[in-house]
């Protein structure tokens, strides 16, 4: 459910995290609740051991998007539960060069691994994990 909130999210233009994710193991079924929210939610901590702010920017600006995603209960699915639908800043027009966005899949990991294995080079990694998926 997670990765398919992730590519509508990726799809408007904005990057959705897991803020939160709590598993009941103490129902019969253990029900888990996931707590999705944008990327640029919450506010900036800095390290205890680094009291001076060392970087001076940093993408969080308290966005107050969130949705409650839990399993229905005695069925197949999930409900997802809108707390709060606005952003408190502009929608990315391209996600490209995106940290988060531009994750490996699992396959493509793999295929990594094995070419990297094979002492193939870099360059022909990167062609072959372009053919797979033009939008890589």
């Amino acid at each position: 459910m997670a990765n398919l909130i992730r590519s509508l999210a990726h799809d408007i233009g904005f990057v959705a995290v897991i803020m939160r994710s709590d598993t009941n193991t103490s129902v019969r079924g253990g029900a888990s609740i996931l707590l999705i929210a944008c990327e640029r939610s919450g506010e900036y901590r800095p390290k205890k051991h680094n009291l001076v702010r060392a970087c001076t920017g940093n993408k969080k600006c308290g966005c107050p998007f969130k949705l409650r995603v839990k399993p229905v209960l005695g069925g197949d699915g999930w409900m997802v539960k809108l707390i709060c639908g606005i952003h408190n800043h502009e929608m990315e027009k391209s996600l490209v060069g995106h940290p988060y966005a531009g994750r490996l899949t699992k396959d493509e990991k793999n295929v990594v691994a094995d070419m990297t294995k094979s002492m193939i080079k870099p360059r022909n990694i990167f062609l072959t994990l372009k053919e797979h998926n033009d939008n890589n």
